[in-house]
């Protein structure tokens, strides 16, 4: 079931040094990518099937395309190593045990889009994680892998790590380049047909960290390296993230495909002893809960997580035993975007204040039936009125607990 693309290093002793990294393949997909137009680079990624992994899940490819052609303005890749979703691990993954790969990636990346200057954004706890990184990008630049000419081609690449300030929204690809620009970290208004991101004005490309670090594979081995794993629709792998009371959480490389309960019994160890399976939230905890009647179908793959009625998402899977209160969950939840709303947009920045003082009172025993409809109500209001996702987002995770697990509301009220 475990599958090795990007993961493939992460067992090594000392894998994130540059001698072990290469002498386990790390670079070697340089001399082939300089040997292809950087649009043939592109149309392989399109024909991979790649996806964005932050979240969105986006196709990578024509993401790429939307970067100006013949512009005489420098162009510019940005990787959001963010990663501040609740339930979400993985890209810190790379950053520990293989930051030479991501590097790698970086410069395959840049290349198709003609771009010479990267930036990593990393969320500002990761101190030690951007040390490794920072760590692996000086002994690149000793080597001559990066710098002037790229291992000996005629190509300028340079990479900076930029540390945010812990905040949320700035993994929010606009309001990260909003950050990266010394501005407030506030999402921008979309524009009114797709374009690339604009960072100073320049034209720029945000990919997550792993959809970066996936890259080489696909230039080295080619697209139908790639599409040998996973689904039609669906094809390559995810490094999936699993929490909560499993007998062996951690962060496994999957195809996409797989059964979710499958994957928690056997790759994960099924529940604590004493444990019984309540719920998951699938993606992070931002994707809408499943339960343990809908887990037993839940297929990890993003169609069939539509299907179903939740989301892919990151891959972070969230589980939930049978001892937790849903009203709890959903007000530890609440309680953190309440926090964590940038307050541009008024149904997002109220809402979420809102419901977390609904949930505090339901929980206190003070509530009623009426206090559900209007946080259902409040739901409503935040979903597709506002710039970013955010709200939308806040809104499937809580009233997916509220509606599936509505018997334990009414509990706390009675």
């Amino acid at each position: 079931m475990l599958v090795k693309v990007v993961s493939k290093n992460f067992d090594i002793p000392n894998s994130h040094k540059l001698e072990v990294a290469k002498a386990n393949g790390r670079y070697t997909s340089i001399e082939k990518l300089f040997s292809m137009k950087p649009d043939d680079v592109t149309e392989e990624v399109t024909k991979s099937g790649l996806r964005g992994k932050g979240g969105g899940g986006a196709a990578c490819g024509p993401k790429w395309k939307l970067m100006p052609k013949d512009d005489p303005r420098p162009a510019y890749l940005i990787v959001n190593g963010d990663e501040s979703e609740p339930g979400t691990f993985k890209d810190r993954q790379i950053f520990q045990y293989d930051p030479h790969l991501l590097i790698e990636g970086i410069i395959c990346s840049s290349y198709a889009i003609n771009a010479h200057d990267a930036y990593i954004y990393v969320r500002g706890e990761y101190k030690w994680f951007i040390d490794r990184l920072n760590e692996a990008i000086d002994e690149a630049y000793e080597a001559g892998i990066i710098g002037p000419k790229v291992m000996g081609h005629d190509y300028r690449m340079d990479i900076t790590v930029h540390r945010g300030g812990g905040a949320y929204i700035c993994g929010e690809k606009s309001a990260l380049i909003e950050s990266l620009e010394g501005k407030r970290g506030h999402p921008r208004l979309k524009p009114h047909q797709k374009e690339s991101e604009w960072f100073f004005g320049n034209p720029a490309t945000v990919n997550n960290v792993e959809t970066i670090a996936t890259v080489p594979f696909i230039v080295e081995n080619g697209y139908e390296a790639y599409t040998a794993y996973g689904t039609e629709k669906s094809p390559g792998t995810m490094l999936f993230a699993m929490s909560g009371p499993v007998k062996n959480p951690g962060v496994y490389e999957l195809a996409f495909g797989n059964k979710m309960i499958d994957v928690i019994n056997q790759i994960g160890g099924g529940m604590q002893d004493g444990k019984k399976l309540k719920a998951v939230i699938p993606g992070g905890s931002s994707c809408p809960i499943l339960t343990a009647q809908e887990v037993e179908k839940a297929v990890l793959d993003y169609e069939s997580m539509w299907d179903i009625g939740s989301t892919l998402g990151t891959g972070g899977m969230m589980i939930i035993d049978d001892s937790m209160n849903m009203v709890d969950v959903a007000k530890n939840l609440i309680e953190f975007y309440h926090h964590e709303s940038c307050g541009q947009c008024t149904p997002c920045r109220e809402g979420c204040g809102w419901i977390d003082k609904i949930l505090a009172k339901v929980l206190a025993g003070e509530g009623t039936k009426k206090d559900l409809d209007t946080i259902l109500e409040v739901c409503d209001t935040m979903n597709g009125k506002t710039i970013c996702v955010f709200a939308p987002a806040v809104k499937d995770i809580i009233k997916s607990i509220l509606i599936k697990f509505e018997d334990e509301f009414i509990k706390e009220i009675k």
